[in-house]
C-alpha cells in the first residue's frame, strides 16, 4: 500500500513538474518592470516570477524567525492538577 502511494506521489510531482516547466517555457517573453527615477528592469516572466517567489520566502521566513529564536519554556507546575485525596 505504502509503495502504491509513494508511485503516485512520484508521478504528481512529475506531472506538476511538467506542467511548470512547460508554462516557463512558453512565457519567456521578456517584461518590463518599471522603477521609480525612469529606471526599467527586463527579463522573461518566468525569471521575474521566480525571483519573486523566493523575495517572498524570504520575507516569510524572517517573519517566521521570530518564533524558531525565543526559547519555549515548560511551565514550572500544571495549574489544573490537585494534589491530595
Amino acid at each position: 500500500m505504502t509503495t502504491l502511494l509513494k508511485l503516485f506521489v512520484w508521478l504528481l510531482r512529475i506531472v506538476v513538474f511538467i506542467g511548470l516547466f512547460g508554462l516557463a517555457i512558453k512565457n519567456s517573453g521578456p517584461v518590463e518592470l518599471r522603477f521609480f527615477l525612469d529606471q526599467a528592469w527586463t527579463a522573461p516572466v518566468s525569471v521575474v516570477v521566480l525571483a519573486v517567489f523566493a523575495i517572498g520566502v524570504a520575507v516569510g521566513l524572517t517573519a517566521a524567525l521570530g518564533v524558531f529564536l525565543i526559547p519555549h519554556r515548560k511551565p514550572d507546575h500544571e495549574p489544573n492538577q490537585h494534589h491530595g485525596n
